[in-house]
């Protein structure tokens, strides 16, 4: 079992939710419950499941949650293309 709060990717994919959090908030109203919504939930699973595999037993569960956080990093990435494409913030 390792401590998520003392790796680098962690806590940078954390401060990433946050910033995502605070971008969000200057998006127009009516993307409150379509974009900005699946944005802090994409963004949030990244620090998320880096945290959750640090509390599985073996490096294989550990590396699985890697993957899955990487796949988070992706699908947000496509957010903000996709944000930035319609200029909606």
């Amino acid at each position: 079992m390792r401590d998520f709060k003392t790796l680098l990717v962690w806590e940078k994919s954390y401060e990433l939710a946050k910033s995502i959090y605070s971008v969000c908030a200057k998006f127009p109203k009516e993307e409150l419950y379509a974009l900005t919504s699946q944005m802090k939930r994409t963004a949030t699973s990244i620090p998320t499941n880096i945290a959750e595999g640090c509390g599985r037993g073996t490096d294989k569960d550990f590396c699985r949650f890697l993957y899955i956080a990487f796949g988070s990093a992706n699908e947000l990435e496509y957010q903000i293309l996709l944000s930035a494409e319609f200029k909606v913030y």
